[in-house]
């Protein structure tokens, strides 16, 4: 337990000091921003190793669930958790976020915190982070879009469709195959079943949101599809517009 407490206030020091580092060369930037850069870091980083972790090293998280924790596995939830207790402190010191997130960040840092001092179910919780960050990266990127005013454009909708298509593929659909292994199995203590249930059930009211956000994007599509039909568009002459 020495080990682990170290491995995760060495991760925690990390990310504040690469906050730090990002904030000091970003000073005409927000704090948010060199926040965001963080996240974006992280999420690439853990997704690499977690997804590694989750699909060539082992065990296989559907049929392990419950396993013993492995050295590799240790190491990648103790850098994650260093992240969340930062980012989590990051929340509460500006206020960016709501309670849905707040509650989403202490149900992360609670499960990690269980698994770690158990000695057991990373498997399934290492396959929960994978899952859960894969989309992370692309919904940072897509606020560095808007910020930049890039958002509107053709990389603002790849980012767009494949940040939906993996959420509902990955975090959904495969979370979904993760919380089944876990709750069917008779290894993982009830509480992080329980802890596990909670996690998909915030999952799946982002999924309502996400589902909201698309129904407005596609209807003010088909809105703008249906104006350039009906002809409803300015005429252009030589690129200045023409009165009808």
């Amino acid at each position: 337990m020495v080990s682990i407490l170290l491995q995760v206030t060495c991760s925690f020091l990390a990310w504040l000091f690469l906050y730090t580092c990002f904030c000091c060369w970003n000073k005409h930037r927000s704090h948010e921003w060199s926040c965001r850069l963080v996240t974006l870091l992280h999420g690439v980083i853990v997704t690499c190793l977690s997804g590694y972790v989750a699909l060539l090293d082992g065990p296989w998280p559907l049929t392990h669930a419950g396993s013993s924790n492995t050295s590799l596995q240790i190491h990648v939830l103790s850098l994650t958790l260093g992240y969340f207790l930062f980012d989590l402190g990051w929340c509460l010191y500006f206020q960016t976020e709501g309670i849905l997130m707040l509650f989403h960040h202490t149900l992360s840092i609670c499960g990690m915190i269980v698994v770690l001092g158990l000695g057991k179910s990373a498997t399934e919780v290492n396959a929960v982070v994978f899952v859960s960050e894969i989309t992370n990266p692309l919904l940072q990127t897509r606020w560095f879009l808007r910020e930049m005013g890039c958002y509107h454009t053709w990389l603002g909708e790849v980012v767009d469709f494949f940040f939906v298509f993996l959420f509902l593929g990955l975090r959904i659909g495969g979370g979904a195959l993760i919380m089944h292994a876990m709750v069917t199995s008779p290894h993982p203590s009830w509480l992080l079943k329980a802890g596990g249930l909670a996690m998909y059930v915030v999952s799946l009211v982002f999924m309502v949101e996400i589902g909201r956000f698309v129904r407005r994007k596609m209807l003010k599509k088909c809105g703008s599809w249906a104006s350039v039909r009906s002809g409803n568009t300015p005429g252009k002459t030589n690129g200045h517009s023409t009165p009808h």
